[in-house]
């Protein structure tokens, strides 16, 4: 039986469904030059590991924090619990790139830390997934992310600091059988990282493509089917969100959650023919 991931899109109104920036708890950057405000922008901030992230870096008091999500209850919720500003979108929708940048910069101003959580799933056979659910997985979990970071990053090179954080996944790394459109938006998430990490070399605004395992969200109630496998266990997002802050505090590159999931990825690097003779076998 093939599941698909079943989309509503919130209906036209003011997008703010939290409190205003005014609110929200600054951190003045010390150092050379000006002091100002250092903000974070965190997209699918309505639930999973967007809401993770968003309450961890709430919860240190030293960010201003934009959020953005599809589901305007639960983002509120998250909102309030992070003292942060709120924009309710869903941005597959024409312009809503602009219009979440344009309201960040409005809101709370240049945006030192961009964390790209946004992303939906599907499962089932390839054969039997509907053509405009293949563009909604790539445009949600990929192309919405380009367009937002192409906004974004011009002013973080102009200012010579910031960093993307791209939340990736192992099926990118790796493929992932009856998720093969979500494999490819998520490997292609991880491309991007890398070359735009080459780009920015010598800018000062860094790239981290973080690459979780299975993470216990509702992400699989959301594409249709549960998961069921007994590897890897499944990690929480709070996990997954501590991963985030200690890549943005230690400027790292690459981050693996949990860790041990490197090493897959590296022999199915190393070595192709082995790994898919092994994910044959063993599943």
């Amino acid at each position: 039986m093939v599941h698909a991931f079943s989309r509503t899109r919130p209906a036209p109104g003011p997008p703010v469904v939290a409190p205003d920036a005014d609110s929200a708890k600054p951190l003045q950057r010390t150092g050379g030059g000006a002091s100002r405000t250092r903000t974070a922008l965190v997209t699918g901030a309505s639930s999973g590991i967007g809401a993770a992230v968003a309450r961890r870096l709430g919860a240190e008091g030293t960010w201003r924090l934009v959020l953005s999500g599809r589901d305007p209850g639960r983002l509120r919720k998250v909102a309030e619990d992070t003292a942060a500003t709120a924009f309710a979108m869903d941005l597959t929708l024409p312009d809503a790139d602009r219009q979440l940048a344009d309201f960040a910069l409005a809101s709370a101003g240049p945006v030192d830390l961009l964390v790209a959580g946004a992303g939906i799933g599907w499962a089932g056979e390839f054969c039997d997934m509907p053509p405009h659910t293949i563009d909604e997985v790539l445009d949600t979990d990929v192309l919405a992310t380009l367009r937002l970071v192409r906004l974004l990053l011009p002013g973080m090179v102009e200012s010579g600091s910031g960093r993307v954080v791209l939340i990736g996944s192992l099926a990118g790394c790796v493929g992932v059988r009856d998720e093969a459109v979500y494999s490819a938006a998520k490997a292609a998430l991880g491309a991007f990282a890398d070359a735009l990490r080459y780009e920015l070399r010598g800018t000062g605004v860094g790239v981290t493509h973080v690459v979780p395992g299975v993470v216990d969200t509702p992400f699989f109630e959301h594409r249709g089917a549960p998961y069921r496998r007994s590897r890897p266990r499944p990690v929480s997002p709070e996990r997954v969100a501590d991963a985030v802050r200690t890549a943005v505090v230690r400027g790292r590159d690459e981050v693996y959650v949990p860790g041990w999931l490197r090493l897959p990825c590296r022999v199915r690097g190393a070595a192709p023919g082995l790994y898919r003779w092994m994910a044959a076998r063993f599943g």
